[in-house]
């Protein structure tokens, strides 16, 4: 596969790589439902076999569990892929999810992350969310202390706007942003896009296919057939209007798609990835069958016919 530079890092990232949020399983806020172990490490060895080079979790994931089931999926593997966590989201005994960037709290969710991963050094390490903000310069200056330490390698961030970049660059270098990016949320071009690409900061977008929406799998039937946890039952996403909307571009995606050979969520990620600013997209999969609709994604080139195509898609839509 392809790969690009992970901005100012020696890291050569594949354009799409594994997101393993829904590996966390059932049981905790933002949950996708119940999720089989085995399906998560075959699909994560799937995507090692294809060619991919990197996966993106965070400590929250399943209240831990993510980490712990890439741990396992990673055993005996060589050479291993680049692995990232997130931190900025605790848990109390209940399971309730505390949002503090706290030295301490930050110091000590690395190195139950560094437990949980069963590794010595995690390859990117990000704030998983710039909350509580009065905290955020505290967390940041605990990142890069991380890595004068050599627990993370590179320090990056995620969901921060352009001003809190600012905030916190003068104390350690960014090394990469992680916002949502999608053809349904496109917020991230105003601002976030042409910061990054202006200051030398990589972008890993996430929700490229926005959770699902986008795969071309997903019908008014299948949301209501959703496990009574998975969190997409209170996305505004999935409701209306923008339910309608998500489903119309879609129509489009599997036309473009189609005619390449290629599904509408291989459209849908192609069309972030198109952007010079994007490194590279998270996708999320959760059996190997899954890996087959996302896996074009990089080698689909969106003409500018296309991509006019896909707005115009978008504004019938609204209208």
């Amino acid at each position: 596969m392809e790969t690009r530079q992970l901005g100012g890092s020696d890291m050569r990232l594949t354009r799409i790589g594994l997101g393993a949020w829904a590996m966390g399983g059932a049981g905790w806020a933002f949950s996708w439902g119940p999720q089989d172990d085995g399906d998560s490490i075959a699909a994560i060895r799937a995507a090692l076999e294809a060619g991919i080079n990197w996966i993106d979790t965070a400590a929250v994931y399943g209240l831990g569990h993510a980490e712990e089931v890439v741990a396992r999926a990673l055993e005996g593997i060589s050479p291993r892929p680049y692995v990232f966590t997130k931190c900025g989201r605790n848990w109390n005994e209940t399971g309730g999810i505390v949002k503090l960037l706290k030295r301490d709290a930050v110091r000590k969710e690395c190195e139950n992350s560094l437990r949980r991963l069963r590794t010595d050094v995690i390859d990117l390490y990000q704030i998983h969310w710039p909350e509580p903000d009065e905290e955020l310069e505290e967390g940041w200056e605990t990142l890069a202390k991380l890595k004068q330490e050599g627990k993370v390698r590179y320090i990056g961030v995620s969901n921060c706007s352009v001003e809190q970049m600012e905030r916190i660059r003068p104390i350690a270098p960014i090394t990469s942003t992680q916002p949502p990016y999608s053809i349904v949320q496109p917020e991230a071009e105003r601002a976030i896009l042409p910061y990054a690409a202006s200051q030398g900061i990589g972008v890993i977008v996430y929700a490229p296919m926005k959770s699902g929406l986008l795969t071309g799998g997903m019908t008014r039937e299948r949301l209501a057939s959703l496990p009574p946890d998975d969190w997409r039952r209170r996305s505004p996403f999935f409701q209306e209007p923008m339910l309608t909307r998500g489903l119309a571009v879609v129509e489009e995606l599997r036309k473009i798609g189609g005619r390449r050979g290629r599904g509408p969520g291989e459209a849908a990620i192609a069309w972030t990835l198109r952007n010079p600013a994007v490194t590279a997209a998270i996708v999320g999969v959760r059996s190997p069958q899954q890996l087959q609709g996302v896996l074009g994604a990089p080698d689909l080139a969106l003409s500018d016919a296309d991509i006019e195509a896909i707005a115009r898609a978008m504004r019938d839509a609204e209208g």
